[in-house]
């Protein structure tokens, strides 16, 4: 029977037999009320801003309606050179294309013609085909007819509407026109209002990603952000954000795909092969690919295995230099839009500026972080810090300052080997303070022996020799150094290593020098110091021996011919006859003399150097002062065994000394002395209740006992206020 439509164009036909004019007139006029309604049901639907799927769907149905047909569609042309149907009505059985169907537009068709000639076309099969025409055999229509679609004059897409059985009414086109006309208003108010819609989107997120920049936010948590706004507001589903590293590859710093990550943060890409991130690097400018079907490469293999089908890249030039690149992919057969570059540039450019701004503020916080840690040397330095805890905290500062797992120090050794002196870091490191490594092959320690200059390795998987195949063994992926030049001659070295695959990044060098600099002069400074308190000790040695050998010559020569003397003297003074009473007591007086010269004699040698200490030791040497001494002196001994000569001599003297200014200067009438060898060291401490106010400024022994026990690495105290007594305490290195 047909469709109602159909029916009611029967009747009308069957009326006009009778009575053609009035009933030509009367459906003339109907059909003009109903083209009018139809146009006022789009129109409305187009002001209240319906979506453009209902709107379509709607001119449609008016289309195929107002226009006889009995099947009608709206076609959207794309810039691939196909089209897409956006809205479809068909009455015809079996015939009712999906919308979102996407075909190629082919010269001659009714779809072709109207895109080569931008005017209404009409395509017939009982006609004959016009020049350039082409009405395919199996096409479901018999008659069809296609208005452009022309939104600010450019050609946007087709409206058409076709008949099965028999050619299509006169007035088709006119119709189908008036709806492409009324179309192409609504098309341009609703692009206007999309593109207003979506510019205040594009700004909003905008000023979402400026706040985050503004608030000093981590990059990573910016670089976050930014992949979801731009998928959610540039309408596409994949997007990721890379940094381009200074080994030629590319890591991954945020992406996006349905509020999940796309590729794990810190992904490493190699740039072999085509793919955007390459060609952004190389030219510096937007990139796009289409096509993966038939590149190659390690990107090409992950991208084909997510799905990815079109790609688009944008730089990101941070302070004027290449830092990364935001790439926008989607999974669609239809390639990205064309402005897809245009509008993730504005996201680029904010995210260059929190990068700069993120750069400048790390700068800034490692700059004050690297000064206090040089400081903090520095400061041991100044004090003259003992060599082990000095290399040990450079270590510390260095694996905290720097992004490494570990620090080391090492100083070259005579015989092209090295020893480490410090390290900081890694907990399983196998290699302790002490050990000893041979030079040799490709590593970082020979290549710095070699070239006196800063040098990297950033792959231990090639090095070679027995430093490098230990070092690979104990997990070294790449490691940088610099070396320790002390007075123009290579000292050591300062190593920083991770077990990373990628390399240490750029600028560790310089950093390190800083250090090095600093440990260099430590370095010269505790050598030079090393060396006057070498000399010193030297010194304060030869000056021991002379007067042990002058006390020796006076014991063993001098001494021994006196008491020759004497005892012939007095031989000679028994002799005498007893009537010569007065050359017998002349004789006497001189025996006697000669044994005061004798006791004299002894004294002195006993100051220059006493027997008793290289006979017995320190012990009964500090006993026989006590003895000596004329006021009454209480000793404290703790000593087990015979101390080294270099700490008995000081430890006598230093006791010896303040005995005698005890007695003759502070008027004290007792003595306290206290001796004890414990934790490798000698602490000798002597208090008396005198007047004190002792100072060695004034000039005294004791400017020379300091002396004497700095000359061997020891420390001498004083305390004397006045009236209170004083007090000396001693500390001597047991260890040479």
């Amino acid at each position: 029977m047909g469709t109602p439509a159909q029916l009611v164009r029967a009747l009308w036909r069957r009326l006009s037999g009778f009575a053609p004019g009035f009933v030509r007139d009367r459906y003339e006029t109907a059909q003009l009320a109903e083209v009018q309604a139809s146009l006022r049901r789009v129109a409305t639907l187009v002001a209240r801003g319906a979506p453009p799927e209902e709107v379509f769907e709607v001119v449609a149905v008016e289309v195929g309606r107002l226009g006889d047909a009995d099947a009608a569609g709206l076609m959207r042309y794309e810039s691939d050179g196909t089209y897409t149907l956006i809205g479809v009505w068909s009455e015809v059985d079996g015939v009712r294309p999906a919308v979102g169907t996407r075909e190629p537009v082919r010269p001659g068709t009714l779809t072709g013609r109207v895109f080569e000639t931008c005017k209404p076309v009409r395509l017939d099969k009982s006609a004959p085909a016009a020049a350039g025409e082409y009405v395919a055999d199996d096409a479901p229509w018999h008659s069809a007819v296609g208005a452009p679609l022309l939104v600010e004059g450019r050609l946007w897409g087709i409206v058409g509407a076709s008949r099965s059985d028999g050619p299509l009414p006169d007035h088709a086109e006119a119709r189908v026109t008036d709806f492409a006309d009324l179309l192409a208003s609504a098309i341009a108010n609703t692009e206007s209002r999309e593109q207003l819609n979506r510019l205040a989107e594009q700004q909003a997120a905008l000023r979402r990603v400026a706040t985050l920049v503004a608030e000093r936010e981590a990059p990573e948590r910016v670089f976050a952000v930014v992949a979801s706004e731009v998928a959610r507001v540039v309408d596409v589903p994949m997007v990721s954000i890379a940094r381009y590293e200074s080994d030629g590859t590319a890591s991954e710093q945020a992406s996006f795909v349905d509020g999940n990550q796309l590729f794990p943060v810190g992904t490493r890409w190699s740039l072999d092969g085509t793919n955007v991130l390459a060609q952004v690097r190389e030219s510096g400018r937007p990139a796009r690919i289409d096509d993966y079907s038939d590149l190659h490469g390690t990107i090409v293999e992950a991208v084909r295995r997510a799905g990815i089908r079109s790609t688009v890249g944008i730089p990101i030039v941070v302070a004027g230099r290449m830092w990364g690149a935001m790439v926008a992919s989607s999974a669609a057969v239809e390639p990205l839009p064309d402005d897809t570059e245009a509008r993730l540039t504005e996201f680029t450019d904010l995210v260059a500026t929190a990068i700069a701004n993120a750069e400048f503020r790390a700068g800034l916080a490692r700059l004050a972080e690297e000064q206090a840690a040089l400081r903090r040397v520095a400061t041991l330095v100044a004090r003259a810090a003992p060599a082990d805890e000095l290399f040990a905290a450079v270590a510390d500062e260095v694996a905290q300052l720097f992004p490494v797992e570990l620090a080391s120090m090492a100083r070259y050794d005579a015989d092209s080997a090295m020893t480490i002196v410090a390290v900081s870091g890694r907990e399983d490191w196998p290699f302790s303070v002490g050990t000893t490594l041979s030079l040799g092959g490709r590593n970082l320690s020979t290549v710095i022996a070699e070239t006196h200059r800063p040098a990297r390795i950033d792959s231990y998987a090639e090095s070679s020799g027995a430093i490098g195949a230990r070092f690979r063994d104990a997990g070294v992926g790449s490691a940088v150094g610099t070396p320790i030049m002390v007075d123009g001659r290579l000292w050591g070295l300062m190593a920083v290593s991770s077990s990373a695959e990628q390399a240490l990044p750029p600028g560790i060098e310089a950093r390190l020098t800083s250090f090095t600099d600093l440990l260099a002069t430590a370095i010269a400074n505790a050598e030079s110091r090393g060396e006057l308190a070498a000399s010193r000790a030297r010194i304060v040695t030869a000056a021991d021996a002379t007067r042990r050998g002058i006390e020796r010559d006076l014991h063993d020569g001098v001494q021994q011919q006196l008491v020759s003397l004497g005892l012939e003297l007095r031989s000679v003074q028994r002799q005498v006859p007893p009537d010569l009473p007065t050359i017998g007591n002349a004789l006497s007086r001189l025996a006697d003399g000669l044994g005061d010269v004798q006791g004299d004699l002894v004294e002195i040698a006993r100051g220059l150097h006493p027997a008793i200490l290289a006979r017995g030791g320190l012990g009964p040497a500090l006993k026989a002062l006590a003895r000596r001494s004329s006021i009454p002196v209480e000793i404290d001994l703790r000593l087990d065994d015979r101390l080294p000569e270099r700490v008995e001599v000081p430890a006598y003297y230093v006791v010896s000394e303040a005995l005698t200014n005890a007695a003759k200067h502070a008027s004290a009438s007792f003595v306290q002395v206290a001796v004890e060898a414990r934790e490798r060291k000698l602490r000798v401490f002597v208090n008396d209740d005198g007047v004190g106010g002792a100072d060695p400024a004034r000039g005294s022994g004791l400017v020379g006992l300091r002396d004497r026990v700095e000359a061997f690495g020891g420390t001498l105290n004083i305390q004397s206020p006045v009236g209170a007594g004083t007090t000396l305490q001693v500390e001597l290195p047991l260890d040479d």
